[in-house]
């Protein structure tokens, strides 16, 4: 899904966008990118907006450079933030290089532009590009209809779509706007007045008259008894009771486009989710799967998040919790990349999130997720490889959930952890489950300090794992089991008697601390096909 340059501009109007510099013909946006200048060769998809954060628009030098770097990946535009219009050399580095150059007004943010922006070309959402697209017209028709600026908020007070001309309205419309939200205070100051309640009892406009504000006129959109979301117009006195009527009417126009957005919404995400199972359980049409979400040809990473509480509970309640968890984590990672997806794959929820900048942020991404999440859902979460092909992803998910399996291991909660840093584990997990499915017992020295152990009710195999664990250092040794030294030195020498091991052999150490971590563990309980 995209949108071209202009048309993103009529959409974002001169309450964000402060000046343009447009190339000859105009090319399409297809999504969002933040500009890193620590980053290297920028990892850029065709199309891409870039947000220059931190640059000054107004260094001519410096911007041209970036202008020239983006044509050679193929970006669409570069916004940044400066304090007048660009000159001449800016313009000709614009007509030159075919990326446009926008200017953001100072007031907004880059986070809220960057929502902002994804929103409008429907990034994440289904239909998102027409639906959205409909909704500003629909918020434009109303706009012409009162003669005031307009928004259409959902329940949660968040912007949808708004009209041109909000520049007409007082400073505090522009805030919201800019930040695609209600202010909290004003969402406070509502609810204090009761107007939320009046607003949702009423099947006709509200009006509203704050103190230093412009006067608003309100109307619920609802469908039957729910309520979608609201209308408001920012106006200068009350609206006649033939305006009043036509933006009743509207509101009925704006709740067929809610719930149709909404419905699109949710089969685009099952949609998404029928395609990542596909990809990741290596199904038949797996390519063709991949290539639809656009896996194929990016640099992705997988994710495999697991809720602790839950765990391989089978029951309506903790299946109920893992799709909730599910689509927390596909929400948290579609809002840092538009081209994410997450599907629930038996108890384990799995993201495949596209990295053009490398796979540095994936722990990052993955331990937000979890902060976020906290005590509501207590999970780990394992990372795979960077992967660059589609065979790539399946061996990124196996990363991913081995990663997963040594936290759950130890019994850890809250964390997340690259399959690299546990890599050793993940190894000695894989050894300990062909020696039980192969049915190998312990060899050599090991088994016979385990049945002298067995048949004595001694413990000489804690006495060498802890001789082993010290590197040879029988004061450290003795301390971590809680004996003299001298004692330990006496159960030293035993051991060695009883089992023939010979300390001084690296090989037979190796052999021995392998068994001591293969075998000091409860095997995987077998499945009905392997008893």
């Amino acid at each position: 899904m995209g949108s071209g340059v202009k048309r993103l501009l009529e959409d974002l109007g001169s309450t964000v966008v402060g000046f343009a510099v447009l190339p000859e013909g105009g090319g399409e946006v297809s999504g969002v990118h933040i500009h890193d200048p620590l980053e290297g060769e920028p990892g850029l998809a065709p199309g891409a907006l870039v947000l220059g954060v931190g640059l000054d628009g107004s260094a001519e030098e410096p911007v041209a450079a970036l202008l020239a770097e983006l044509a050679r990946c193929g970006a669409a535009g570069l916004m940044v933030k400066a304090a007048a219009p660009p000159g001449e050399e800016l313009r000709q580095a614009v007509a030159e290089t075919g990326v446009a150059l926008l200017g953001l007004t100072r007031a907004a943010s880059w986070a809220q532009i960057a929502a902002l922006v994804r929103s409008l070309l429907g990034e994440g959402e289904t239909g998102g590009d027409e639906s959205e697209a409909d909704l500003f017209a629909v918020a434009n028709a109303v706009c012409a209809l009162l003669d005031a600026p307009v928004t259409i908020e959902d329940r949660s007070s968040r912007v949808l779509a708004y009209s041109g001309r909000q520049e007409e309205a007082d400073e505090f419309r522009v805030e919201t706007i800019l930040g695609r939200r209600v202010p909290e205070r004003f969402i406070r100051l509502y609810e204090e007045m009761g107007f939320f309640r009046t607003l949702y009892q009423s099947y006709e406009p509200v009006h509203l008259d704050v103190p230093g504000m412009l006067p608003r006129a309100a109307v619920a959109v609802r469908a039957g008894d729910e309520i979608l979301g609201s209308m408001w117009a920012a106006v200068r006195e009350p609206l006649t009771a033939q305006r009043a009527a036509a933006f009743a009417d509207a509101a009925k126009i704006v709740a067929l486009h809610l719930l149709r957005r909404r419905a699109g919404s949710d089969v685009q995400r099952r949609l998404r989710a029928e395609l990542l199972t596909t990809v990741l359980t290596r199904g038949e049409q797996a390519a063709e799967a991949a290539a639809r979400l656009d896996l194929a040809t990016n640099r992705v990473c997988v994710l495999a998040a697991q809720l602790t509480a839950a765990g391989e509970t089978l029951s309506a309640r903790a299946e109920s919790e893992r799709q909730r968890f599910c689509d927390a984590l596909a929400l948290h990672v579609g809002a840092i990349h538009p081209r994410a997806a997450a599907a629930l794959v038996g108890n384990v929820a799995y993201a495949v999130l596209p990295l053009p900048g490398g796979q540095s942020r994936a722990v990052q991404v993955a331990e937000d997720f979890l902060a976020r999440v906290g005590a509501r859902h207590p999970a780990n979460i394992g990372i795979g490889r960077l992967a660059r092909s589609l065979a790539d992803i399946t061996r990124s998910r196996d990363d991913a959930d081995r990663a997963l399996r040594v936290l759950r291991e130890r019994g850890t909660t809250g964390k997340a952890v690259h399959f690299r840093d546990v890599h050793f584990d993940s190894l000695l997990l894989q050894l300990a489950d062909l020696a039980a499915q192969q049915d190998q017992p312990p060899t050599g020295p090991y088994r016979r300090l385990l049945e002298h152990d067995r048949e004595h009710n001694t413990d000489l195999c804690a006495t060498l794992a802890a001789y082993l664990d010290a590197f040879g250092n029988v004061n450290e040794a003795a301390a971590a089991v809680r004996v003299h030294p001298n004692t330990f030195r006496y159960r030293l020498r035993r051991l060695t008697e009883i089992s023939s091991l010979d300390l001084t052999d690296p090989n037979a150490r190796l052999a021995t601390m392998l068994q001591l971590r293969l075998y000091a563990r409860p095997s995987p309980p077998r499945t009905p096909d392997e008893a």
